[in-house]
């Protein structure tokens, strides 16, 4: 591979460490070609995008995206598979799923939104992380919801002082 072919590899993974803001760090060694296949199909279908790099590639793409992933990069030693996603669960469910019949790929560890987390016993939180829109749905309902109770206490209100008021006009007649 001449230097351009590298600087090239290197642009567009600095390019993807830009666009992606969910970046998973793997070990996918010791996987059969058929199951690495299966694993890139599975996560394919999750909408996950998975590029097996050299590790000095990666270290040269954080420069030039200038992308900080501090502690994350000591990850980067041994086989490395970098997992690029939209949603930040998606590729911890994908892994977690592949996991039920192999022992691979390993979780080295995770750049979401700026927040670093390492080692394969974080896979259970990256998995309970909630998305965007999961979020804003949320607040919505948080908000949405006292709003709803003062509209509903002030409706029935409104009932029992006509119903008052009405009583009592009543017993005067």
């Amino acid at each position: 591979m001449n230097k351009n072919e590298k600087n090239n590899i290197i642009d567009e993974l600095a390019e993807n460490l830009k666009e992606f803001q969910y970046v998973y760090v793997t070990d996918s060694s010791n996987l059969s070609a058929n199951s690495n296949n299966d694993l890139r199909k599975l996560l394919h279908k999750n909408g996950v995008k998975m590029q097996v790099i050299k590790n000095t590639f990666v270290h040269k793409a954080l420069e030039r995206s200038e992308t900080e992933w501090g502690d994350l990069k000591d990850t980067l030693v041994g086989t490395t598979a970098l997992l690029f996603a939209s949603n930040p669960k998606a590729p911890a469910i994908a892994i977690k799923e592949f996991r039920k019949n192999s022992d691979r790929p390993l979780l080295k560890g995770a750049y979401i939104d700026s927040d670093i987390f390492i080692g394969d016993d974080q896979l259970g939180t990256l998995i309970d992380l909630k998305t965007r829109e999961e979020l804003v749905g949320e607040i919505i309902g948080l908000l949405r919801s006292p709003a709803n109770n003062v509209i509903s206490s002030l409706q029935s209100g409104g009932n029992t002082i006509a119903g008052l008021v009405k009583a009592l006009s009543e017993r005067e007649n």
